[in-house]
């Protein structure tokens, strides 16, 4: 697989990353920072590093299901292995400027 093709599969998991939502949080978890990392494989399997905005996040498991799931969807993809992640540990710098905005933080 080439660079740019794997650019291009990268550029569609965030696109699917975008309609994943803490059920808690109206913004999306790539808005909110908690995507550390998107690992795309020669082979089309994907490592992605991943963190909650809490360590006890209730809907945890919701969305790790949603995130694998989603991204195994993602044409190019053959399989997804998320980890989840605590270091850095999630603070609200992670946001984009439009999460920061919905959620009245500017």
């Amino acid at each position: 697989m080439t660079q740019e093709e794997k650019t291009k599969i990268e550029e569609r998991i965030v696109d699917v990353l975008k309609t994943v939502y803490d059920p808690e949080i109206p913004v999306n978890i790539w808005d909110l920072g908690m995507i550390y990392k998107i690992d795309v494989k020669d082979d089309g399997n994907v490592d992605l590093d991943m963190t909650f905005t809490a360590p006890n996040c209730p809907a945890a498991d919701f969305i790790l299901e949603d995130v694998r799931t989603k991204v195994d969807s993602v044409e190019g993809v053959a399989a997804t292995n998320v980890n989840l992640v605590f270091e850095p540990a999630w603070d609200q710098s992670m946001m984009t400027e439009e999460a920061r905005v919905e959620l009245g933080f500017e």
